[in-house]
């Protein structure tokens, strides 16, 4: 018996207005595509050892939000850094790519950019996957407090004080709180997440990035009602160590989703590091 062939994986970018998307595809186009959508600090590469687990089955499309992983981080003065622009060019990406259907694989910022696409064109998504992507302020942990004060108060102190977020110690912070074995977890998904966060101006980016963030929590009730309207098949795994987004969260989608699934694991944020087979 042969062994079977290794997916073969496509490193590709396309032009979205003043964007460069640079994102990851596998699979063959005729199986039902499932839409992969990352979150800070990363980027398309956390997916690396998904997607070849699923494109046998479906069509995998993974693309690095705009200023994140190898897209192009277009001028703060050009581009205003919102979730609500980050959501409309992955909206155009999926049009400049032909992703007319497909379900969505949503974690952390890759959420709140998925629901508002859901919520704009719930006649294109199929199904949601989300994986510690949270939508109810249950979910939201202590450790927003420090970026809760810089909505309140988005003075230069407060910003000043996110910049600790941005360094390499605390991006692998991120994917090792919580994780029982942190050789599980592979060092160069966080070096290179810092890597790419320390480029020229990138900082200034997620700053303000961290201050939209308010933007989604006002958005919960409308995110809410597209689920109770229209019900799509729903899973929430969750990493239930997760430092920033609680297990609640997950337990929340059955309100206004009461055939949503739940299931969780012995893991932290980065669920994907350990838990991914």
């Amino acid at each position: 018996m042969s062994a079977q062939a290794p997916t073969q994986m496509a490193y590709r970018n396309v032009k979205v207005g003043p964007v460069t998307v640079f994102y990851r595809e596998a699979g063959n186009p005729q199986h039902p595509t499932l839409l992969l959508l990352h979150g800070f600090p990363t980027s398309s590469h956390m997916f690396r050892d998904l997607i070849p687990l699923v494109a046998d089955r479906y069509h995998v499309v993974a693309p690095d939000l705009p200023g994140f992983g190898f897209s192009t981080a277009p001028d703060r003065k050009a581009f205003c850094y919102s979730f609500d622009n980050l959501a409309k060019v992955i909206e155009n990406f999926t049009d400049a790519v032909g992703l007319s259907r497909y379900a969505i694989y949503v974690f952390d910022y890759g959420a709140p950019v998925g629901f508002r696409l859901a919520m704009s064109r719930p006649e294109r998504v199929t199904a949601i996957v989300s994986q510690n992507g949270n939508a109810y302020e249950e979910g939201l942990s202590d450790g927003w407090s420090p970026i809760q004060l810089y909505w309140q108060k988005p003075t230069p102190a407060n910003r000043e004080a996110l910049r600790s977020f941005l360094t390499l110690d605390a991006t692998k912070w991120q994917y090792t709180h919580g994780v029982p074995d942190e050789s599980k977890v592979a060092p160069e998904s966080y070096t290179l997440d810092s890597a790419l966060l320390s480029r020229p101006g990138n900082d200034e980016i997620q700053l303000d990035l961290f201050l939209d963030y308010a933007s989604n929590v006002a958005l919960y009730p409308k995110f809410h009602a597209y689920f109770a309207a229209y019900r799509p098949p729903l899973l929430a795994v969750w990493g239930k160590n997760d430092p920033f987004f609680l297990p609640p969260g997950a337990e929340a989608f059955k309100r206004h989703n009461p055939n949503a699934e739940v299931q969780f694991f012995d893991t932290g944020h980065f669920a994907l590091e350990t838990h991914v087979s």
